[in-house]
């Protein structure tokens, strides 16, 4: 017997319609609209039910990093589940794939990372941060040292310690975030701001804004600063060449954690291994998840630096934390297949010099629509501004939802991007095509000027 049967999109579009919550979404619009039901992909496509080709413009979730359909994925799972489908890491036990797996992740990473910390996603993997944060500095005998600072807007997962970290006023009006102990300040959003300084200076000036926030805390107080390189679900918002250099400064001035989340611009996104490989920075932990098994199977971590694993290590005491399905074995095994498959086919390098600056280049065509006021893109990772007047840069009135229109005209025309309020963002698979990137220009096209059709007064 199948372990799924055979049904109608009508009967899965019920049964969904009864029995499923998901995430992030309005239940109520969704009981009258009804979902999409996806039953198969292959490469950069993904297939509905009504047998609808869609080219995957956002990787699944920015994660299917070497696209769909990977046998050598698929077969180490396969392996692993016929050999030790499950053992946890708890009790002082541990298993090849797990062990294996930390191995590679400190061959790829910066020299300072030699441990790493498994959870099953990214929002574990910055719950794991904020507890061995303090826990380091409680170890170090500093525990007045509590306070992470982040950035408005930013994303870092929807668990509770994650929701609080991210900066998305929405999750925290309606969850009571964030819990003590988490500061913000403004992301180093240029276009998003009135543009009155340079991108250089204003990338100096956002910067600062951490320096400023650790002395009104107090500089005995904080513990740690956390940012994406890139922040992607924030709107793809990639900080001028001055801010990361600054913020590093800072950090080491001040003797505060650096965390870098990869949890989206790892393995191979930005066409470097890692985010802070990018922008050199050098990161005491990385939350990762998502490009690690390319969303074959969940699994998440944080590289730990030795900065603080050496604390740990010496100063002893346990670490009451830990997830079920931390080092999955499974998990790991596609882990491993996934990043010799990157490295295999050379897929960092590809989007480096290859395919990245391909799509780069059409993607910042689009920037002469009249639609769009502002175009960026790093590695495979961009995003378009929708404006109402291409001169002023003046946006749609909110109620008008522009973004979701858009959003709507893609899916339709058989490609997935994302809407950020009225920011389009994309970041297709590593293993994209040229003729794809083509499609993927022409269809955006095609869709703002159906955009423009509907939007018009």
């Amino acid at each position: 017997m199948a372990a799924i049967e055979k049904r109608s999109r009508q009967d899965w579009q019920e049964l969904d319609k009864d029995h499923h919550l998901h995430p992030f979404t309005d239940h109520k619009a969704l009981h009258e609209k009804r979902s999409r039901i996806i039953t198969r992909a292959e490469g950069s496509y993904i297939f509905d039910a009504d047998g609808n080709r869609i080219l995957d413009g956002m990787s699944g979730l920015w994660c299917v990093n070497v696209g769909y359909g990977q046998q050598s994925l698929i077969d180490a799972a396969t392996r692993q589940l016929q050999e030790l489908p499950y053992y946890n890491n708890f009790f002082q036990c541990a298993h090849p794939p797990s062990i294996e797996l930390a191995s590679i992740l400190q061959e790829i990473s910066q020299p300072q990372f030699n441990r790493v910390f498994f959870a099953g996603s990214g929002s574990e993997s910055n719950d794991t941060v904020v507890r061995m944060v303090r826990t380091y500095w409680d170890l170090m005998g500093q525990p007045q040292r509590h306070t992470i600072i982040s950035r408005k807007n930013a994303y870092h997962g929807s668990t509770v310690a994650a929701a609080s970290l991210g900066g998305m006023k929405p999750m925290h009006r309606q969850s009571g975030l964030p819990i003590p102990g988490i500061e913000h300040i403004d992301q180093p959003y240029w276009f998003g701001s009135d543009r009155s300084l340079s991108p250089d200076e204003f990338g100096l000036a956002t910067a600062r804004a951490l320096e400023e926030k650790i002395r009104e805390i107090g500089t005995d107080k904080v513990a740690a600063f956390i940012g994406e390189p890139v922040q992607g679900a924030g709107g793809v918002i990639i900080p001028p060449d001055t801010y990361w250099p600054e913020i590093q400064r800072i950090c080491d001035e001040y003797g505060i954690l650096l965390i870098s989340d990869e949890v989206i611009t790892g393995f191979g996104r930005l066409g470097e291994w890692f985010g802070a490989d990018h922008f050199g920075t050098r990161p005491d932990l990385m939350p990762f998840a998502k490009g690690v098994t390319s969303g074959y199977l969940p699994l998440g971590g944080v590289l730990v630096g030795d900065r603080v694993a050496d604390v740990m290590i010496e100063k002893g005491g346990e670490f009451f934390h830990g997830y079920t399905y931390s080092g999955h074995p499974a998990a790991c095994a596609v882990a491993i297949a996934n990043i010799r498959l990157i490295q295999e086919e050379g897929l960092v390098g590809r989007v480096k010099n290859d395919i990245g600056p391909y799509l780069q280049e059409r993607w910042h065509k689009l920037g002469e629509h009249p639609l769009v006021g502002d175009t960026r893109m790093i590695g495979l990772m961009g995003a378009l501004e929708l404006v109402a007047d291409k001169e002023t840069l003046e946006r749609f009135p909110e109620k008008r939802g522009a973004g979701t229109i858009c959003r709507d005209m893609f899916l339709e025309n058989g490609l997935v991007l994302r809407a950020v309020g009225d920011t389009m963002v994309c970041a297709p698979p590593l293993v994209l095509k040229p003729e794809e990137a083509d499609e993927l220009v022409d269809t955006a096209w095609k869709c703002l000027d159906l955009t423009a059709e509907a939007l018009a007064p």
